[in-house]
This record gives C-alpha cells, structure tokens and sequence, in this order.
C-alpha cells in the first residue's frame, strides 16, 4: 500500500473526522483525482513541440496523456477549432497517491526560492488548483533532453465540500502551503 494513502487513513481521517464533527468515516472529504494539464500554444506552428509535451508527461505522470483540442477558432492567437493545443492526464487511484508523493517530497522542494503555495486557490468547491512554471522539478525529467522549458496545471479533485474542509484535507497529506 502506499505510504500517501496509509497515511490518509491513520492519521488524517481520524484528525479531520474529530476536527468537523464528522459522525462515520464516509463523510470524511477524500482525494477523488488529479489531473495534470499542459497548454501547449506553440503546437499551432510546430506539432513537434506537442509530442515533447506529451513525452514529458508521460514521464512525469506515468500514464500516456490525452491530446486536448481548440473548442473554438480565436483569429488573436491563431488557433482552429479542433487544433491539437495541449495535453492532459487524469490520475486516480494508486497512480494519483503516488504521484502526489512524488511531488510533495522531491518536486515542490526543487522550486527555486520556494516557501509554500498559495493557500489561496480554492475554487469554493473543494477543489485545489497548483501552478508550476516548469517541468524540471521532477527528478524524470532530463534536462538535456527538454526541447522548451514550459509549465503544468495541476488540479486536486477533492469530495470536500467547503475550502476548509479541503485545506485541511490536503495540509494533512502534505501539501506545504504559505503561512
């Protein structure tokens, strides 16, 4: 079992079910999926740079990534409908716990100048958006093989039902967010 999901069940469960008043073990928020997302805009002028996107998601999340489509042509920035623009992967289950362990404990602490992320991006719902500007955070990633340095969303789908509920959920696996 991983080490993540065991400690989600011995300590944050029971710190969370006593901190809300929670009367069954159901109503405990969990960490439903994650879903990495990778805009890759450059794609429009050269399709190499998606396959390169997809090749570093791959390696980061350990499960092939899906090619996401322009839903509408935007003249501004050159797009099509229906033009390859980026990659995403959603992971659940034993892929997501270890891919949050992987990312709590080697790649958050590679960030140049890092003191925490923002306690501030909740979306009201539960769920917890994280920003990275670049992908050679994860120890996968060559550097010497990065044909462009670029970014990655990161979101937690939580079942927490208010932004404290998944704080506290997501302080509890490790997550170190700004004081």
């Amino acid at each position: 079992m991983n080490r993540l999901k065991e400690k989600y069940l011995k300590e944050v469960v029971p710190s969370l079910m006593e901190k809300h008043n929670y009367k069954t073990i159901m109503e405990v928020p969990k960490l439903e999926k994650i879903v990495i997302n990778m805009g890759v805009g450059d794609a429009t002028t050269n399709s190499k740079l998606l396959d390169a996107a997809v090749n570093d998601l791959t390696l980061i999340s350990g499960q092939k990534p899906v090619i996401t489509k322009a839903k509408k042509s935007i003249a501004g920035f050159k797009v099509r409908e229906g033009q390859s623009i980026g990659c995403k992967v959603t992971l659940r289950g034993e892929n997501m716990y270890n891919f949050m362990d992987k990312l709590v404990s080697i790649g958050l602490p590679r960030v140049r100048d890092f003191r925490g992320v923002s306690p501030r991006a909740f979306d009201g719902r539960g769920n917890y958006t994280l920003g990275i500007k670049e992908q050679l955070i994860f120890s996968e990633i060559e550097y010497d093989n990065v044909v462009k340095i670029r970014g990655m969303d990161i979101v937690f789908v939580t079942t927490a039902k208010s932004n404290e509920e998944a704080y506290d959920l997501l302080s509890g696996l490790g997550i170190p967010f700004r004081k």
